[in-house]
């Protein structure tokens, strides 16, 4: 093994039974939470290249995240030498290579990610990928297993089918949770879990099942009530409903044996800001969690509101290094200079991943950047979120982190009405595992009674504030994508000048400050959308609603299908920034406004809950 990992923690027996499988294993790990999955995988591809001789280019790591593919090329980076280049992707990153090899004039890269996935199983299928992979691939390492359903069941499965190559995939059906994006409920009771029966059913005695089931992760009695209903839930079927009801409310009532902090308050807000480790506050929807976050913001508590893993952000950095070069190149020399950070070295190699590279690796091509900035491409590691002290996020969306403290918003009686999706008893019961596993240290319970009553529009799957009536639409929530980026700010709905407004968004512009949208009049734009919004910060526009925005406020408020909307909110608050981030748009409409020729430039991101506000004379006009 690698002489870089002295120092790491030993291998148990477990985990060396996984390691040292020989590199033509097929291998089925169940790993239990916190059962040190990820330093397991990392020896094991060590293992691979320097005791079975395989080289980095055999062998392929998916995985379904990008927080999970940042974390082992991390860990690689960080150990051993040879293994540190072996490729590893999310699956819908790899289906795209696939694609771009096999059908460079397709535009992949405007696809779908479901699109990108059966596309990549049809080339599979149809044997066009066999010239890429099908003499150099020996492994194949897949995490996350047991949340395999659908298209990516179906890619996995036509990966270990097509090519004779070794395989270690891991996953632990006790956390298999996303169930629930399978619409059809008969269709969801089979998938879940069917890549198990899969596995066996194809490849029968020569495939080698193996467990990790030490947990390193809970480190005091708390962080460790939910650990004994782990084997429960791998034998839990999903069809009973019944057994899986009794699982999970056993699993509340672990929970109420924790400290109680009641409903969120000045003690919960306490047991934030005295603490020193890392902390969360895990709720059972997203919905809920910007409940949360707006509580937090009222009484000046800072965190970061958990993203979804597809909800990327380019950091502002970025478009303000183009914004500075009128050139499409830069120096090495020139980029240390106008980035002046302590990671540039990091920053220019993550680049050139790109494929922006220019001749020698002195030069970067910032045409290719802009490109790859446009489709997506950016490497993981310069759109992560930052780290943050506090993070507030959905059960969902902390599957894979790890806290020194958690508190979990009780997520009542499975019986009470739900909001945002449908899920089995079984599903509900893993999904409360996967929160109650997450603490390192402390676990505590927050009464989410107050918070539960928030719920998915169903015409735009954003959440929304209902009235006590149910024609009543009190706010809706607000993404990413509901800032215009096409043309820079300043240039559409209002006139500013859009170089200053850029200086503006990155010098006074923070995350977590309010921002107010502002309806430009009362004229909606199109034939089914709302009228123009402002954004206003401090009072001073930075930029207007997007199209998709509109629309969708357009849907939230037609009532029925015969009733057309003719009044709009005046006013929307209770939206937060996001992050400034670095985006991309029409280049003519830059140089028109004396930005560069890169067409890239700064735009705000937005999150939260938002609250209406009428004019109450329009109200009073229609009501007669």
């Amino acid at each position: 093994m690698s002489d870089a990992y002295e120092g790491s923690p030993p291998l148990t027996a477990e985990q060396r039974a996984v390691v040292e499988q020989p590199a033509a294993a097929r291998v089925l790990v169940t790993a239990e939470a916190g059962a040190g999955k990820t330093h397991t995988l990392i020896r094991r591809l060590d293992w691979l290249v320097t005791e079975e001789d395989l080289s980095a280019g055999e062998i392929l790591v998916l995985t379904f995240s990008r927080a999970a593919v940042r974390e082992l090329k991390n860990r690689l980076s960080r150990y051993g030498e040879a293994a540190r280049f072996v490729r590893v992707q999310t699956f819908d990153s790899w289906a795209l290579d696939v694609l771009t090899q096999v059908d460079a004039m397709g535009e992949w890269a405007t696809k779908s990610f479901e699109a990108r996935i059966a596309g990549a199983r049809d080339a599979i299928d149809a044997a066009k990928s066999d010239e890429l992979y099908e003499h150099n691939l020996s492994h194949v390492v897949i995490d996350e297993v047991q949340d395999l359903v659908g298209e990516r069941r179906d890619l996995v499965e036509a990966i270990l089918d097509r090519y004779d190559c070794g395989f270690t995939v891991v996953g632990d059906p006790a956390q298999s949770i996303y169930g629930f994006t399978v619409r059809d409920p008969g269709e969801r009771t089979k998938e879940i879990n069917r890549f198990f029966e899969w596995l066996r059913g194809t490849f029968g005695e020569d495939l080698t099942e193996l467990s990790l089931t030490k947990n390193f992760r809970a480190q005091a009695d708390d962080a460790m009530v939910a650990l004994d209903f782990g084997p429960r839930l791998r034998r839990l079927a999903e069809s009973d409903n019944a057994a899986g009801e009794r699982v999970y409310e056993e699993l509340r009532a672990s929970l109420h044996g924790v400290l109680d902090l009641g409903g969120f308050d000045e003690l919960a807000a306490a047991a934030l800001t005295s603490f020193d480790g890392s902390a969360a506050i895990l709720c059972r929807t997203n919905g809920q969690a910007l409940l949360i976050s707006e509580k937090l913001h009222a009484i000046g508590v800072e965190h970061r509101l958990q993203r979804s893993d597809r909800d990327r952000a380019v950091p502002a950095w970025l478009g303000q290094l183009m914004a500075r070069r009128s050139s499409s190149t830069i120096s090495r020399e020139k980029f240390d200079e106008l980035v002046a950070r302590s990671d540039a070295d990091q920053l220019w190699r993550l680049l050139r991943r790109t494929g922006s590279g220019r001749g020698s690796d002195r030069m970067l091509d910032l045409s290719k950047v802009r490109t790859a900035i446009a489709a997506g491409r950016l490497p993981d590691e310069l759109t992560a979120q930052p780290p943050a002290k506090l993070v507030v996020s959905s059960f969902h969306r902390a599957k894979g982190l790890e806290f020194d403290r958690v508190l979990v918003l009780d997520p009542g009686p499975i019986r009470e009405g739900r909001s945002g999706d449908e899920r089995g008893a079984a599903e509900e019961a893993r999904l409360l595992y996967v929160a109650m596993t997450r603490p390192r240290r402390e676990l505590y319970r927050l009464d989410g009674t107050a918070l539960r009553f928030v719920k998915v529009d169903k015409r735009t799957f954003r959440w929304s504030r209902p009235g006590y009536k149910g024609w009543m639409r009190m706010g809706l929530e607000l993404r990413g994508e509901d800032v215009q980026t096409e043309y820079p700010a300043g240039t559409v709905d209002f006139h500013a000048d859009a170089v200053e407004l850029q200086e503006y968004l990155s010098t006074a512009v923070r995350p977590g400050d309010a921002v107010r949208l502002e309806r430009l009049h009362s004229e909606p734009i199109g034939l089914l959308e709302s009228p123009p919004y402002l954004l206003l910060h401090n009072d001073r526009p930075i930029g207007t609603a997007s199209e998709e925005f509109r629309q969708d406020l357009y849907k939230h408020l037609k009532n029925g299908n015969n009733y057309i909307p003719r009044n709009f909110p005046a006013s929307i608050s209770g939206v937060r920034v996001d992050v400034v981030e670095t985006v991309t748009g029409n280049a003519a409409a830059g140089v028109r406004a004396g930005l560069n020729e890169h067409g890239v430039w700064l735009a705000p991101r937005l999150v939260g809950l938002s609250v209406f506000t009428w004019d109450k004379k329009e109200l009073d006009g229609e009501s007669h």
